[in-house]
């Protein structure tokens, strides 16, 4: 099973604009240099956060991102459904009643999902900002 590089681009997005003091927008120009992309590519993925209520954009010159929802509580499940969708990843071919395969396929992709949205990115945020003091 591999995540679309736009998931990839999402998470390490949204991070970045946890990291920011007091909430501050950063724009999409900034959030393209920091990864390598181009902001086009980029704006399609801010606008999935958005739809998906992580993230709200001010317009205008000094606009931007930021993070809309209270940091801690937004979870890997949330960005991955926000980019990829929150359909199943597996889906029987042999359509029959009580598929034995698709049951364990199920499940394991229900306890992937709810490890993903036990993990949340505030953690992340927060180790990173304890490596950069380590590093500096």
């Amino acid at each position: 099973m591999r995540y679309s590089n736009a998931t990839n681009y999402a998470l390490h997005t949204m991070v970045h604009l946890m990291l920011q003091p007091g909430g501050s927008s950063v724009g999409v120009q900034e959030l393209a240099e920091m990864q390598k992309l181009s902001p086009t590519y980029l704006s399609k993925i801010l606008t999935k956060l958005t739809k998906a209520g992580l993230i709200e954009s001010t317009p205008g010159a000094k606009g931007g991102y930021k993070i809309s929802r209270t940091k801690h509580e937004i979870s890997f499940l949330d960005v991955i459904h926000a980019t990829e969708g929150d359909s199943s990843l597996f889906d029987c071919s042999i359509h029959h009643e009580g598929c034995l395969i698709e049951n364990v396929m199920r499940q394991a992709e229900e306890n992937m999902k709810n490890e993903l949205a036990s993990k949340l990115l505030s953690e992340i945020a927060r180790e990173a900002v304890a490596k950069q003091k380590e590093e500096s």
